[in-house]
């Protein structure tokens, strides 16, 4: 696909939260969250070319700004001295000031409190790569500042940049009873074949788009891996760099799979390793995915800490990790979706993150039972429109799903399961197939913000697209 005008741009669900936020009267400061290189500065800077002026700064690239904060917390005189520095108006209700890379200067992000309770009709947002670590330093003040979580960029995301609206809205308004065309559905497969070579990253998509070379996204996936590399010296202490190092190397192994510190390879303890999964976790570069019983609302309560599986921030970062040759998703991507069941189940993790409320950190869960003569496992398990919703994801055409009627049988509140693979729509008993590109189907009615953005994207269709 290669785009002959402007420069591409990836529309992301949150400028619409934003634009809502831009127009709330009773705003708070946001702190927007998410790993390195999801797309933060670039969701920020959209916005603001929305009002009046916009003004960012970025304590680490403009470290002088740091003093303005060190003296006290007064918004009016950090206003003031911001305005001196920057040479620009800054007015509240018609500028946005964007504190970018804000761990840097922990004290910035204590003096959000200060601008919402005395500056409160002053726009403020703040982002920062490794932010977690900053606010469990300094912490935020509860209720004065609000929250929201960016991922990489998603499948529906993806087809918008791709102007491929026309294949989008199908797969958003198909009933599940009718299967598509046979050509519309291989096309979408292939589409998800694409981006499971290439990820959500925006710079790798957004390479992609522009000119179709898979060489040029494959060299940027892995300077990205070097570049989270690089960043475990910021955030462990040196003695457990070689533990993060082996851990950050051999997890996509363990993708689709509960996970084991003894499958970690090299002579490693438990007690070694545990306290590092947590800094990658925290650090945003592998999710959790807890087991739970699933017998009420919210999955949270009946969970087991210690049962979990693990998923690498990006589907195509956790296989450039590995070394994976990934051209056959490219190539032949119909075939390379046999016998891949983690990647595919690592994509849909991803994609139900990404289509969750942007205001709150989302969990994801999965479902077990073990016993001597046979085990089961439903690869996650969703709360939808108030029911708990277990979910299958199969690469290929397989069909068994004994696990998912076990636990349909075992929890007979849930009036339903989901099985995600490459056969097209269809409707059996209490079984939903959905194709692997419609998980955005499912979902849409869970997030309001997503469904506003779709059809805002809808209206502003071309007559000829």
């Amino acid at each position: 696909m290669n785009f002959d005008h402007e420069e591409l741009t990836i529309e992301r669900f949150l400028s619409h939260t934003l634009e809502q936020w831009k127009s709330n009267p009773h705003k708070k400061p946001i702190l927007l969250r998410g790993a390195r290189q999801v797309g933060k500065t670039h969701l920020v800077r959209s916005i603001g070319r929305t009002f009046d002026e916009f003004v960012e700064i970025n304590f680490e690239y403009q470290p002088a700004y740091q003093k303005i904060f060190e003296q006290d917390l007064d918004p009016k005189r950090i206003l003031k001295e911001l305005r001196l520095m920057t040479e620009k108006r800054i007015e509240p209700n018609h500028s946005l000031l964007f504190l970018d890379e804000i761990q840097a200067n922990p004290k910035a992000i204590q003096a959000l409190r200060y601008f919402y309770e005395e500056m409160p009709e002053l726009h403020v947002i703040a982002a920062g790569s490794l932010l977690n670590f900053a606010i469990e330093s300094v912490g935020v003040p509860v209720g004065r500042v609000s929250f929201l979580y960016l991922y990489p960029v998603s499948f529906i995301e993806f087809l918008k940049a791709a102007e491929c609206m026309q294949l989008l809205k199908v797969i958003l308004t198909n009933d599940v009873n009718v299967p598509l065309a046979e050509p519309v559905h291989n096309k979408a497969l292939r589409l998800v074949g694409e981006y499971i070579a290439i990820g959500g990253m925006p710079e790798v998509v957004k390479t992609w788009l522009e000119t179709s070379d898979y060489g040029q996204c494959h060299q940027i996936l892995h300077e990205l891996v070097g570049t989270f590399r690089q960043d475990f010296e910021k955030y462990a202490k040196r003695y457990q760099i070689k533990y993060i190092e082996q851990l950050f190397n051999t997890i996509p192994r363990q993708l689709g799979c509960r996970f084991k510190y003894s499958h970690i390879e090299g002579n490693f303890r438990k007690r070694e390793l545990a306290p590092c999964l947590s800094l990658l976790e925290k650090a945003d570069i592998v999710h959790p995915i807890y087991h739970t019983a699933a017998q009420g609302l919210p999955l949270g309560a009946e969970t087991n800490l210690g049962c979990f599986k693990l998923k690498i921030l990006d589907v195509a970062l956790a296989q450039a990790i590995l070394g994976s040759d990934l051209k056959k998703w490219v190539l032949d991507p119909l075939s390379a979706y046999i016998n891949k069941g983690e990647i595919a189940e690592s994509f849909v993790g991803q994609e139900l993150l990404a289509y969750s409320s942007p205001h709150q950190k989302q969990q994801l869960y999965y479902w077990h039972k073990e016993s001597r003569s046979s085990q089961a496992e439903v690869d996650y398990v969703a709360s939808m429109q108030g029911n708990i919703i277990p979910i299958e994801v199969k690469s290929g055409k397989g069909s068994s799903l004994k696990s998912m009627h076990l636990f349909l049988d075992k929890h007979p509140s849930s009036p339903y399961g989901i099985r995600y693979s490459t056969h097209n729509y269809s409707v059996h008993n209490q079984l939903q197939s959905y194709p692997l590109y419609a998980v955005s189907k499912t979902f849409i009615e869970e997030n309001p913000s997503l469904l506003h953005w779709l059809n805002d994207a809808f209206c502003e269709r071309k007559p000829n697209e």
